[in-house]
């Protein structure tokens, strides 16, 4: 019955690491007719153990679908904020092409108006030295003939005096009405911009909380360390699909789809700033960083290192919002942690296109990019592919 016994308890802890927990059962050897006993009592521990494991990843999971749904929101609102802010900028130079073309109106018209002030003067004073008056008087004929001609022309010219003015009238009216339009839009969008800006610090202090509640489940090593594996083999189950995806861009891509292989060296910074975290720097336990984080501000463009076809722009489990470009022969390159992403799927991007804008998305503590460039599906140092 011994044996038996000490079998069991080999089976069960092969069993328990099978899930990546190592479960530790302190106990002595008891007399053979407790054995069963014992043995009834650690599996229930063991059962106990295994529920506390699966409820903690729960809880795990829907904390990460709660993170999710925060910075989705976010990206909303600063996808929004974007649109409204270039929208009003748009709207201010048109306002202030229409004030110059209003002026220049306004200038026409009141030289129009002297114009015809004038024409109907002298037609006034022609009126009173009229043909009949000259007819009762000595003038000849050719005075006569000249006069008559003078009068007409006078008349055909404040006939034309007229229309000018009344179609600069109705090109001015147009001009306003198109000003009080657009000056109307301009104050809804500056009040959509300032709700937006309003939703987006509730979400942003929503993830706040949701961020340190995350921090806090995985503060254990072990947990953190399991957690980045999967969040990596997460983005490999992504780069599989991305690759299927890249196959069918290639063939409709409107960019050379060369690959980076000639660019070293030459490739731009996807943003300007520091490198927090450098390729191959230690990540946790052996794992190593497959790409590096570059620090800059929240909302700052992130731009296209070289031309391509967007095969995934989404929200990843422990890199945020991601966007992938594949360039051609096998070479992506990813950028993470973004705030919003400002193309879709299928879209083709050039050298130096603004693509996302800088964030902390995925749960990071502090704002950034991370930048990744792959070459057959195996992560590389970007910094040397980048220009000095």
């Amino acid at each position: 019955m011994r044996a038996l016994f000490q079998r069991t308890i080999c089976t069960l802890r092969a069993s328990a690491f099978s899930t990546g927990v190592l479960l530790c059962l302190t106990f002595a050897l008891p007399a053979q007719a407790n054995d069963q006993n014992q043995l009834d009592g650690m599996k229930q521990e063991i059962a106990r153990q295994q529920q506390q494991l699966s409820s903690k990843k729960q809880q795990l999971n829907d904390v990460q679908k709660t993170l999710k749904q925060q910075e989705l929101a976010i990206a909303k609102s600063a996808g929004n904020i974007r649109q409204a802010e270039q929208k009003i900028s748009q709207l201010t130079h048109s306002i202030a092409s229409l004030e110059k073309e209003q002026q220049a109106l306004q200038q026409r018209q009141i030289g129009q108006r002297e114009q015809l002030k004038t024409l109907i003067t002298s037609h006034y004073k022609l009126g009173k030295s009229s043909p009949l008056a000259n007819l009762l008087g000595e003038n000849d004929g050719a005075e006569l003939e000249r006069m008559a001609e003078y009068a007409s022309r006078l008349s055909e010219a404040r006939s034309r005096a007229l229309d000018e003015l009344s179609a600069t009238d109705t090109e001015l009216q147009l001009k306003k009405h198109q000003l009080n339009e657009q000056r109307t839009t301009q104050q809804t969008l500056l009040a959509e911009l300032k709700q937006e800006r309003t939703k987006l610090v509730s979400s942003q202090k929503a993830r706040q909380s949701t961020v340190k509640q995350l921090q806090g489940q995985l503060s254990a090593d072990k947990r953190y360390l399991t957690e980045l594996k999967d969040n990596e083999s997460r983005l490999i189950v992504e780069i599989a699909k991305a690759k299927k995806a890249a196959e069918v861009a290639a063939r409709k891509a409107r960019v050379r789809m060369d690959g980076l292989g000639s660019f070293k060296g030459k490739l731009p910074w996807p943003v300007k700033g520091s490198i927090r975290h450098a390729y191959g720097s230690p990540l946790q336990g052996e794992l190593r960083w497959k790409g590096m984080v570059i620090s800059q501000s929240i909302g700052s463009e992130v731009k296209a290192v070289h031309g391509g076809k967007i095969v995934f722009a989404d929200w990843l489990r422990g890199y945020g919002l991601m966007v992938a470009i594949d360039h051609g022969h096998g070479d992506m390159t990813f950028y993470g942690y973004n705030q919003t992403v400002l193309k879709k799927v299928g879209d083709t991007v050039q050298t130096n296109e603004a693509i996302a804008l800088v964030g902390d998305s995925g749960g990071q503590e502090r704002p950034g990019l991370y930048f990744e460039i792959r070459r057959k599906g195996t992560a590389t140092n970007p910094k040397p592919w980048l220009t000095r």
